[in-house]
């Protein structure tokens, strides 16, 4: 049996030379080593503390949402700076810290929702999102909504089916509504119908000018079947936009998302405008307000959804169901199990 140079020496009594010096060697790269791992984890350490810090601070710079951005009686569209940050007194940094912090509190408040459901409650909340092309509308689900996908159920409106123009306007919008305990997410919705339509004159002015009131009766049927409904406008500039279609012509890994049905929709702005400002004024009453959130800088719209969702699950007071079995007897069966 081969014996390693190392022991045999030592078992002959032979003064050890080479042998050593690697070890050495050895002990000095692995203390070497100790001493980067150490400083690595304790600059991760300190990143986190200082990140942790940041998004602590960053909170304090948050107002409340809700009132900044109502689209209240005489609210004029044209009147919004979209660069604006109402509600928020941070920039971008601060804004993304903001948005990180909050994500624990919303997690945990949407679980609270599903949670109540177990137990009978038939509470939901519905998040409407309406804009122009490229106001933000997918960023807003992967940063906002993305947090607990489990309990989302996200619908994005494209032209209606065969099947869909057979029936009424809402009936499509019925059906995708969110179950007690989900939060749905609407990326386009019945607002197509007096904003697409009444821009592109689809259908007979007489037709689309009595969908306002309709839409205001089904949502006050969506809110006495206890859905809290949320609707947000995101409001770019036309400058903006146009920055946005040229980003996505000049970077390959945007492509996907151009459309060139988007310049075409460019070519009707101030007629859109017009269609909104209907919007806003037509159907916006208690209990299922409109927000417009200024929508230039990507990372305030998102916070402000985030904010709004937040704002709206707080006045829930959501609880946790009590347990509908012996607490105390499960642990027993469970430790004797």
């Amino acid at each position: 049996m081969s014996v390693h140079p190392a022991r045999r020496t030592l078992e002959l009594g032979i003064p050890q030379r080479a042998a050593p010096f690697r070890h050495h060697e050895a002990m000095g790269k692995k203390k070497k080593h100790d001493k980067k791992s150490v400083k690595a984890r304790q600059k991760k350490i300190e990143s986190d503390v200082a990140i942790a810090k940041a998004e602590q601070e960053a909170v304090t710079e948050i107002a409340e949402f809700g009132s900044a951005l109502r689209a209240a009686k005489g609210f004029v569209l044209s009147d919004v700076d979209t660069r604006s940050t109402p509600g928020f007194s941070g920039d971008k940094l601060e804004g993304k810290a903001a948005l990180a912090a909050s994500e624990a509190e919303l997690s945990d408040l949407l679980e609270r929702l599903f949670a109540e459901s177990t137990a009978g409650s038939k509470r939901a909340l519905l998040l409407v999102v309406q804009g122009m092309d490229t106001s933000g509308k997918g960023g807003i689900m992967r940063h906002v909504i993305s947090v607990n996908p489990q309990g989302v159920k996200a619908t994005a409106f494209k032209a209606p089916t065969k099947e869909e123009l057979a029936h009424d306007f809402l009936w499509r919008i019925e059906k995708a509504l969110p179950e007690p305990g989900e939060l749905g997410v609407f990326d386009r919705s019945h607002y197509e119908d007096v904003l697409i339509v009444r821009v592109h004159d689809l259908v007979p002015e007489p037709v689309w000018s009595k969908r306002y009131a309709q839409i205001n009766d089904f949502e006050h049927r969506v809110t006495d079947a206890e859905t809290t409904v949320i609707k947000v406008m995101t409001h770019i500039s036309k400058n903006e936009q146009k920055d946005r279609l040229a980003e996505r012509l000049d970077r390959p890994d945007k492509y996907y998302k151009y459309n060139p049905g988007d310049v075409d929709e460019r070519l009707h702005w101030d007629a859109y405008q017009v269609a909104y400002q209907a919007v806003l004024d037509e159907t916006s009453p208690v209990g299922a307000p409109w927000y417009v959130v200024p929508a230039d800088r990507k990372w305030y719209a998102r916070l402000a959804v985030q904010q709004l969702l937040l704002e709206a699950l707080r006045a829930m007071d959501l609880q946790w169901p009590a347990a509908d079995f012996d607490v105390e007897a499960e642990k027993a069966r469970l430790a004797e199990s």
